[in-house]
């Protein structure tokens, strides 16, 4: 029997199990009554930027960020994160990927910059500790994307040397850390596209 090439394969969160980011922010703008474009450049600015990696380390809450986010956009602070992420679907047939993946063997893994989970909790309905061996959020740990660390303790704990790997993320930049430390990477921007090269890379039958 051929041995299969990869060992592990690790996924973002939003973006990637999930429905495209890029999409569920202009769905917001839209039932926010907010000009388009208005969240990015929020996003971009000095202070959403620390915003963000505040969150994403836990050294604020969500609260937090739903206060001082909702500054920078001129809306309401009450959950602001909920509503941001309104649209956010299961992306299926990633997460069909992933079941098969791990019924064939495969060890997989969520690593996921966090987006908090109070008040509003984006990860609950997904049940990612049952679906996936290991689940790495950047809060739990104080390391977030694109640091190199927070890539290494999931190997770690996902017991995969990163040659054996598979990440799929929705940023750039995040890729260019996996590649670096030699993970075989995938730019996850359309659910089906990345789904069928999931499955390409890890030798598993299309459904």
């Amino acid at each position: 029997m051929t041995q299969r090439r990869f060992g592990g394969l690790i996924l973002d969160f939003a973006g990637v199990l999930t429905s495209n980011m890029v999409e569920v922010i202009e769905l917001f703008e839209v039932r926010e009554h907010l000009r388009p474009g208005s969240f990015l450049e929020s996003w971009v600015s000095a202070e959403g930027q620390e915003l963000y990696r505040q969150l994403e380390l836990g050294t604020i809450s969500q609260r937090a960020w739903n206060e001082g986010f909702a500054a920078l956009l001129g809306t309401t602070a009450d959950n602001l994160m909920g509503r941001l992420l309104y649209f956010l679907d299961p992306a299926r047939e990633v997460l069909k990927v992933a079941r098969q993946a791990r019924a064939a063997g495969i060890r997989t893994a969520v690593l996921s910059n966090s987006l908090g989970r109070d008040p509003y909790d984006p990860y609950a309905s997904y049940k990612l500790p049952g679906l996936f061996d290991v689940v790495v959020l950047s809060d739990e740990c104080g390391i977030r994307k694109p640091d190199p660390a927070i890539f290494q303790l999931t190997l770690d704990w996902l017991r995969v040397p990163a040659p054996s790997c598979v990440f799929a993320d929705d940023t750039e930049a995040n890729l260019k850390t996996a590649a670096e430390m030699g993970m075989t990477v995938i730019h996850a921007l359309d659910e089906q596209e990345t789904a069928s090269r999931l499955r390409a890379l890890l030798g598993l039958a299309s459904r």
